[in-house]
């Protein structure tokens, strides 16, 4: 993240994300090649480079985007993100059904992804450039908003990777849900994850984004309670739905107040708060799984309710968003 940063900063989002775009599609038809493990491996780090350069790119245009908008855009960008997610869902499972090959199902999401590269190019923004200096070249911990917008993200982060990685452990060992039921609660949370970030931009501008983070982090903490202390079919299925839309506009805001933090180039600063962040993403679900060995799993959902509580706590010292 530190490294697409850099290279945003260098060259522009717009130039990167022209060049990661394409690579990323492509080094996707590399996945369907592999047949050993060291070649699986190989393929999704590069898969995973490119898409973190997509990442950094296309979120530091969002921010520039939402500039000349004079309004929060951000959440709408992640909701097509998450429609997104669903779509290839959908795609992966009709191309198994057809008995398609992951190799030629991968080149058909290449092709159509170039295909939107090369028609909507024109409208992606010139964003502000500087040359790598000294300060590119040495790591520098993060201070200040920079760094509190990180923790929020973690946070934020934690309880995603909470959700996806352990919700259907919880509907199954703990609410004692039976077959296709036990992915009801994932399926809830992602639904109102993906609601949540359509509607989020309008009551961002209604309430202002300070409040709006205020309120999801409580939601966070509501919805994981419910499911902890209710943990039934129907309550915790709301308490999930309740964490959904919790989480759904937190990190678009985070992104968007990042890039607005003055004396730091967005996408460094985008990439710094998205370098923090993703360790909740891959430390939420370890740590879940560490506190429900030694006292339970509804117990470690209750420790990802208390970062949603912190979210509230956090965001009020952070001038730079209102």
């Amino acid at each position: 993240m530190a490294f697409s940063g850099r290279l945003v900063t260098r060259f522009g989002s717009k130039n990167v994300l022209r060049i990661a775009a394409i690579g990323y599609v492509i080094s996707l038809t590399n996945i369907g090649l592999v047949n050993q493990s060291w070649q699986l491996v190989l393929a999704l780090f590069v898969f995973g480079v490119f898409g973190n350069m997509c990442n950094i790119s296309v979120n530091t245009q969002a921010v520039h985007a939402e500039l000349h908008y004079d309004r929060p855009i951000m959440a709408s960008f992640h909701g097509i993100w998450s429609t997104a997610g669903f779509t290839g869902a959908l795609i992966g499972s009709l191309m198994m059904k057809l008995d398609i090959k992951p190799f030629y199902h991968f080149w058909i999401v290449a092709v159509f992804g170039i295909t939107m590269v090369l028609v909507f190019n024109k409208f992606l923004l010139l964003t502000p450039t500087s040359r790598a200096d000294s300060s590119f070249r040495r790591f520098k911990w993060p201070h200040g908003s920079l760094l509190m917008l990180g923790v929020i993200a973690f946070c934020c982060l934690s309880a995603e990777g909470c959700m996806f990685d352990w919700s259907g452990v919880y509907f199954k060992q703990v609410v004692n849900a039976e077959g296709s039921l036990v992915s009801l609660g994932y399926a809830s949370f992602m639904v109102m994850m993906a609601t949540g970030r359509f509607i989020g931009d309008g009551l961002a501008l209604r309430f202002g984004r300070k409040r709006m983070v205020q309120l999801s982090g409580v939601l966070i903490f509501t919805g994981m309670m419910i499911a902890v202390l209710f943990p039934y079919l129907i309550s915790a299925t709301i308490g999930f739905l309740i964490v959904g839309f919790g989480v759904s506009s937190i990190i678009p805001l985070m992104y968007s107040t990042a890039g607005r933090v003055k004396g730091v180039a967005s996408g460094i600063a985008i990439a710094t708060v998205s370098g923090i962040g993703f360790f909740g993403f891959l430390m939420g679900p370890p740590l879940i799984g560490y506190v429900a060995e030694l006292s339970g799993l509804q117990y470690s959902f209750a420790v990802i309710a208390l970062m949603g509580l912190g979210i509230t706590l956090m965001i009020n010292r952070i001038k730079e968003i209102s």
